[in-house]
């Protein structure tokens, strides 16, 4: 059965993330003239405002830079699933990416703790990038 909730919008920006995702992979946009990762994804280099990149596959690995737990109303598809938390994971790599954090408690979220990337399939189109504590 599908799960009903707000869905990303693949664009000709962010297509190849979220083929990649489907495919059970992380990959994100690197430079090829500086060599710098970015996300979110987007036409131009901001460290050498190259518009040369390519799609790379990353590690999935790195660790919980900063949180917040949602407590309170948010749209109705997620309220069954309050409280939850959102993080801002920094990768292994140097980019930022902020998700969910799944299959631990949010109160046991602590700075520095260590994170993997997990994947959650929506459907035949969409697959989201989520987190769970390294194990």
């Amino acid at each position: 059965m599908t799960r009903v909730v707000p869905r990303p919008v693949p664009t000709a920006d962010n297509a190849p993330f979220y083929d990649a995702a489907r495919r059970g992979e992380l990959r994100f946009q690197r430079c090829a003239d500086c060599g710098t990762f970015r996300h979110y994804p987007r036409p131009v280099c901001s460290r050498c405002l190259s518009r040369r990149f390519s799609w790379e596959r990353v590690s999935g690995r790195g660790e919980v830079y900063t949180w917040t737990i949602v407590r309170g109303p948010t749209l109705p598809a997620f309220e069954k699933e309050l409280p939850y938390a959102v993080i801002d994971v920094l990768l292994e790599e140097g980019v930022h990416f902020v998700s969910r954090l799944v299959d631990d408690p949010p109160d046991e979220i602590r700075a520095g703790m260590p994170v993997e990337v997990v994947f959650e399939k929506l459907d035949d189109e969409i697959t989201l990038v989520k987190f769970r504590r390294r194990r």
